[in-house]
């Protein structure tokens, strides 16, 4: 309706209620409000010829009356936002110059904190990324997507991606769709029964390690003797770690045996149910199913007779020749902790906080 009394209006320079009313076929009191809004909106505009006579402006121009102060007011803000950056800037020296002092080790306390760190390291990364990730448990595939499309854009920068996961990785569906993808693209992948831990490196240069309290936050380091030590560790466990290859086709029976063997090595060693869950990277009731298998597989009744069986099949190899010592003599175990959705290097994929494996 106020588009009809409007285009009258345009034509006839009358604001008459009578008049309009006959000439769109609209009641009186419709008319009345129409013009009422059309006068507040600026769209009409009273003639000093008349009560009665008015005049249309145009849209564009009653969009720029309307919205002046709108615009005075943003620049307003603008101006303020302005004075804020600028007040604050000035101490920004200061705290340059407190962080450089042990810039070495910072530890983030906060999922936002950790965030915006591995970001900035992602948008300075040039050459390479090395990324251990124990556990193989379920992923979002909305969030899995998302880093998907992060990790493309480092691919495609030229810098190189290699990332370890737990053998349990290759059961689960969303983490073999991501792996074939990005690996598409140029990353690469491998599995092992056991991971070093948690580690997420860039060019060789600084590191993201979780706190060990098992919370959200992490342990930036930047020293350089301490993060080549760690990509040391890295490759040492890369070099002996399976290719992940498609889990269709390839590799998945090498896999269950290994973790099989793993698990029968870490009952003898006298590891509780727990602790095999998470060296394994598996959810604790995987673990058990596992274990009652090889119970059963044995013959055994207790833990003690699996241990003996397995030693009279010569199922158990020397564990320091395969890393599978006793939680305190071998790989520093993983923590415990939420579970961050997705894969890749950025926030909201993965980061440095302890997993919590699923089935």
């Amino acid at each position: 309706m106020d588009l009809d009394v409007y285009s009258w209006v345009l034509e006839h320079r009358t604001i008459g209620v009578d008049a309009v009313a006959a000439g769109t076929g609209h009641a009186p009191q419709e008319v009345r409000l129409s013009v009422e809004r059309l006068l507040d909106v600026q769209l009409l505009h009273r003639s000093p010829e008349g009560e009665s006579r008015a005049f249309a402006v145009a849209p564009d121009t009653a969009a720029s009356r309307l919205a002046a102060p709108l615009e005075e007011e943003i620049r307003a803000r603008q101006r303020d936002i302005g004075r804020i950056r600028e007040d604050l800037g000035r101490f920004m020296p200061h705290y340059l110059q407190r962080r450089s002092a042990g810039e070495a080790l910072e530890v983030l306390e906060n999922v936002e904190d950790v965030r915006g760190a591995l970001n900035l390291a992602s948008d300075r990364c040039s050459r390479e990324v090395l990324t251990s990730q124990p556990g193989g448990g379920s992923r979002v595939p909305e969030a899995m997507q998302e880093a998907l499309r992060r990790d493309e854009a480092m691919l495609r920068r030229g810098i190189s991606m290699r990332s370890l996961y737990h053998h349990t990785a290759r059961f689960n569906g969303p983490s073999q769709a991501y792996v074939a993808a990005a690996s598409a693209l140029g990353a690469q992948y491998r599995t092992a029964h056991e991971l070093f831990g948690r580690l997420i490196a860039f060019d060789r240069e600084l590191a993201f390690i979780p706190v060990p309290d098992g919370s959200w936050g992490a342990v930036v380091i930047r020293e350089p003797a301490t993060v080549a030590y760690l990509c040391d560790i890295f490759d040492q466990t890369w070099d002996h770690a399976t290719p992940f290859s498609n889990a269709v086709g390839q590799g998945l029976e090498e896999v269950a045996r290994e973790i099989h063997e793993t698990i029968i090595r870490l009952l003898a060693a006298g590891l509780k149910d727990e602790a095999i869950a998470r060296r394994l990277g598996m959810s604790l009731r995987t673990a058990r199913r596992h274990i009652a298998d090889i119970m059963e597989e044995l013959g055994a009744g207790s833990r003690f007779q699996a241990g003996a069986a397995a030693a009279a099949r010569g199922l158990l190899d020397d564990p320091e020749a395969d890393g599978t010592a006793p939680e305190g003599e071998g790989p520093t175990p993983e923590g415990e902790g939420p579970t961050p959705e997705g894969e890749g290097v950025a926030p909201e994929a993965e980061t440095v906080a302890p997993e919590a494996a699923a089935d």
